[in-house]
């Protein structure tokens, strides 16, 4: 049996559903790939349009600029992760299948792409890895706080979170653990492909492709080690 997932989006990160028109579909998918192509700093709605063949002015009925698109699609990331992740462990018991699953889903490795919507994830991971930070690293994000544009992010890193305490009940660093493993593996991608004299793992041999396996060593090691360290002030 097909069947697809439907992720559903905060309605504050859009001025109109984009998943509900063709229109709106296509500057989402058509979005991620001049992201991925030019990067966030070159991208203009105008660029997009004059790439879909429709008018800047189309795009601007769905978003209010393109800052508010990457939001999105950094949020729709999280969000499929977390499915991803929900979805994959939910028949293991041990903690450590589940925390190995966390490294893979991270790295985007043994992932089911059957079920994105015809979004395009390994662009969409790299966009990720490359813009993601740019979405809060900006003078209003108290504000987009304060909408929960960010919810996805936290709510990926409290269930990580949980199976870390499902690991190690009592250990009080796990949403900080968490969000580490997460920047974590995404900026030592970044440095492999780009400044890899800041790695261990030296220049990728495909490219923009990192070398995976070396990089989930060095996230399982710094995970295992933090776990297995004792907590000043802690019996």
């Amino acid at each position: 049996m097909e069947y697809s997932v439907h992720v559903r989006m905060n309605e504050r990160l859009f001025l109109r559903d984009p998943e509900g028109s063709e229109l709106g579909r296509r500057i989402v998918r058509q979005g991620i790939l001049l992201f991925d192509e030019i990067g966030f700093e070159d991208a203009t709605f105008k660029k997009l349009a004059d790439r879909m063949g429709t008018k800047e002015a189309s795009i601007y009925r769905y978003f209010e600029n393109k800052h508010r698109l990457l939001v999105y699609l950094v949020a729709w990331y999280w969000q499929w992760i977390e499915f991803q992740l929900v979805f994959q462990t939910n028949n293991l018991v041990d903690p450590h299948e589940k925390l190995d699953r966390v490294l893979d889903l991270l790295l985007l490795n043994d992932l089911d792409e059957s079920l994105t919507d015809d979004i395009d994830l390994k662009r969409l991971h790299r966009i990720v890895i490359w813009e993601s930070s740019k979405a809060y690293l900006t003078r209003h994000v108290t504000e987009d706080n304060r909408q929960q544009l960010f919810k996805p992010y936290k709510d990926l890193c409290a269930r990580i979170a949980s199976i870390i305490l499902n690991l190690r009940p009592g250990y009080p660093y796990a949403r900080s653990l968490a969000s580490t493993l997460i920047e974590t593996a995404h900026y030592q991608t970044f440095f492999t492909q780009n400044l890899p004299s800041l790695t261990d793992f030296g220049p990728a041999s495909m490219g923009k492709e990192t070398q995976p396996g070396k990089l989930i060593d060095f996230v399982r090691h710094l995970l295992y080690s933090s776990l297995d360290a004792p907590v000043v002030g802690q019996p």
